[in-house]
């Protein structure tokens, strides 16, 4: 999942930015470097709460100001 000490695999920083491009994130269950055994959709629901935080922390107040 994320950026370990010089991991070559990982694909996703501690961010969920893919790594080597701008502006593209992964939140979803993809990211997860070992699946569960059980239930997958509690995890998937926190990545995604984590993530989409992470996304407004990014943008700030700015976010509610774009024109749609």
């Amino acid at each position: 999942m994320g950026k370990a000490s010089g991991d070559p695999s990982a694909v996703v920083d501690s961010k969920l930015r893919v790594l080597g491009t701008t502006g593209l994130r992964v939140i979803d269950a993809s990211i997860m470097p070992q699946v569960t055994t059980k239930n997958i959709n509690s995890p998937t629901i926190m990545i995604a709460e984590k993530g989409s935080q992470m996304i407004l922390d990014d943008w700030g107040s700015n976010y509610w100001h774009l024109p749609f």
